[in-house]
């Protein structure tokens, strides 16, 4: 088993009722992986939080709840590090990654995880040992490739 994180936009998308089809996508896949080996960065809580209640999805308190219920069922692992938010800098200066994004790789392969469920990076791309996994196929299905993490 490969252990894997889950980029913030899906947590976002099992909140987000617009586009019912990758909703439900999402939260099979949020729902399955804590069978998995799968861990959460602070990082993800974080930019799910400021996304719901930024653009109105959902309540803060609703996201707060959220975040405790994940807390809960997932494994957190810690924050970046100081090296990671220089190889992050490094990665952005270079146009190889947003600069993000690059932390939130390199603060998962801190935690060990060999690739990252997304939905907005490139699938295939990979930095710092982490591999991006795309989270849905073209009809919002969830991809083959995310559903190869959760068994």
């Amino acid at each position: 088993m490969s252990r894997f994180s889950l980029d913030s936009n899906i947590l976002v998308y099992a909140a987000d009722a617009r586009d019912p089809v990758r909703q439900a996508s999402a939260m099979s896949l949020i729902g399955r992986a804590p069978y998995s080996d799968c861990v959460l960065t602070p990082q993800s809580l974080a930019e799910f939080f400021n996304a719901v209640t930024r653009k109105g999805i959902i309540p803060r308190a609703e996201a707060a709840a959220q975040i405790g219920r994940w807390r809960r069922v997932f494994q957190i692992c810690a924050g970046p590090t100081g090296d990671a938010v220089y190889d992050a800098a490094l990665a952005s200066a270079a146009g190889r990654f947003q600069f993000y994004d690059a932390l939130l790789l390199a603060t998962a392969s801190a935690a060990g995880c060999v690739a990252l469920v997304s939905e907005d990076m490139a699938d295939g791309a990979r930095f710092a040992g982490v591999r991006v996994v795309s989270a849905f196929d073209p009809a919002g299905g969830i991809a083959g490739g995310a559903l190869a993490l959760l068994t």
